[in-house]
């Protein structure tokens, strides 16, 4: 059986690679006849580095990525406002990486190359598709020669980005969540280490919010918030990098971006479903952009593999159940923490100061500020959680600490394998929660983080790591 997957940047691949490892044939095709050689997303969670270590490639992108420092929020005149650290977390990869996209997409293309499931044609279109009871029929158009061929798939993934052809053809729209705004991103080369924090620093200035990140290697990231009608090109771009130290490094790239708040209002017609920004777009401010898309790879590829193997089609209407309140949430709490960082005059940067302030006194808001776990699913088919349940793991990410099996030391993830599984402290194990049972504690698998975490409680664990219910 054959999945076509529309576009063949990071979370293309990534739920190819995903897909093949569940022994199904893909098809990955992209408009474009090269990956785009430009850097785009430069961050990713723990959480979203549990899905490149399901697709195989997690340690070949430590390789080209780095550990963030965690974010430092600045007045207009460079003086530290607030300070918010990442190190390592609970899901036993560093809570922030920077890293170059292309680097990225280096590190999958070679994984998909080793892939004998996996099939990518680039320079190749996606003109029409249609589908009745049986397979997707699509029609593929040659960019370079202009012919057309037809093909069938037993699923279609709309992974096409913000223009999605996929969402257009099965009549989906975005739904704003927020006002766009309009900035200037410069991606820099240095011929030296520049003597910043390494970690992203936010300018809080009402006149000309901006951003400053040391990406990877010698790469360097700035972002100036445009105003309304002005010209970027008429900015003195030295000036700007100047307050960072940076105006002797080299431009790769300045470009103008929109920065959109939207979320499709339709993510599947039948067999046809969307991932990625063809679903969600997100404002930059925390980070979630690509994250966002792997999570919908990572939560989509088990269930179509599951519903390909003989589940119900129902299966899959939990992929927009489940995905959409989840980037809707992120998308607006990025729309907001852009404003707090970001918006108002002077009245607001006073407000601002002292609401900061504030959070630093109060070591739970700053825990809070400072963590980078995302927001539970909503209760559901596959998350069994009661409405108000503060605390519960249920609709999150098992954590993932080293753990020992026969003495041997590994990640958690590649004990519990790539079907639903049980842990269990001791707790009652439900006779209808399907997967195998693995003990942890005594005789069991070895881990003093996991058993504190358990607290003699047994956790139904799924495919793609989210604990969908909980026993005591």
């Amino acid at each position: 059986m054959t999945v076509v997957v529309v576009g063949a940047g990071p979370v293309g691949l990534t739920v190819a690679l995903l897909l093949a490892r569940r022994g199904l044939d893909v098809l990955a095709v992209d408009r474009h006849p090269a990956p785009y050689p430009q850097p785009r997303a430069v961050h990713l969670d723990d959480e979203a580095l549990r899905v490149l270590q399901a697709a195989g490639v997690a340690d070949a992108f430590v390789r080209v990525s780095r550990p963030m420092a965690g974010l430092r929020l600045l007045d207009d005149a460079g003086r530290t406002l607030a300070e918010f650290p990442r190190g390592d977390g609970v899901h036993g990869w560093p809570q922030a990486s920077m890293f170059s996209q292309p680097d990225l997409e280096a590190v999958l293309q070679a994984a998909v190359d080793a892939e004998p499931g996996v099939e990518v044609r680039r320079g190749t279109e996606l003109t029409a598709l249609s589908q009745g009871d049986g397979p997707v029929l699509l029609t593929l158009r040659d960019r370079r020669t202009g012919a057309e061929a037809g093909t069938t798939a037993e699923a279609v993934l709309g992974c096409d980005g913000a223009h999605s052809t996929v969402r257009r053809l099965i009549g989906g729209w975005m739904q704003d969540l927020g006002p766009a705004e309009r900035w200037l991103v410069v991606d820099l080369a240095s011929r030296g280490p520049l003597p910043v924090w390494p970690g992203v620093q936010q300018v809080c200035d009402p006149a000309r919010p901006a951003t400053f990140m040391p990406v990877a290697g010698d790469r360097y990231r700035a972002e100036f918030r445009l105003a309304d009608g002005e010209d970027p090109a008429g900015l003195a771009l030295p000036a700007l990098l100047a307050r960072f130290g940076a105006e002797e490094c080299a431009v790769v790239r300045a470009a103008e971006y929109t920065f959109a708040a939207r979320v499709a209002d339709r993510w599947r017609d039948r067999r046809v479903l969307l991932c990625g920004d063809a679903a969600h777009l997100t404002p930059p401010f925390i980070g979630q952009g690509l994250a966002l898309g792997l999570r919908d790879a990572h939560q989509l590829a088990w269930k179509l593999a599951a519903v390909l193997a003989g589940a119900d089609d129902a299966l899959l209407d939990t992929h927009q159940a489940e995905r959409a309140p989840h980037a809707r949430a992120l998308v607006r709490l990025a729309v907001l923490l852009g404003r707090l960082m970001t918006g108002g005059g002077a009245p607001a940067a006073v407000t601002r100061r002292a609401v900061l302030a504030g959070v630093r006194r109060t070591p739970a808001l700053a825990a809070f500020a400072a963590g980078s776990s995302s927001p539970p699913l909503r209760p559901g088919p596959l998350v069994r959680r009661a409405r108000v349940a503060p605390g519960s793991p249920v609709g999150v990410l098992v954590p993932q600490p080293t753990v020992r099996v026969d003495g041997a030391a590994t990640r958690l993830d590649d004990v519990l394998g790539p079907d639903w599984a049980v842990l269990t402290a001791g707790g009652r194990v439900p006779a209808d929660w399907p997967g195998r049972v693995l003990r942890v504690g005594s005789g069991g698998l070895g881990s003093p983080e996991l058993t504190r975490w358990l607290r003699g409680r047994s956790v139904l664990v799924r495919p793609d790591r989210i604990v969908a219910a909980v026993a005591r």
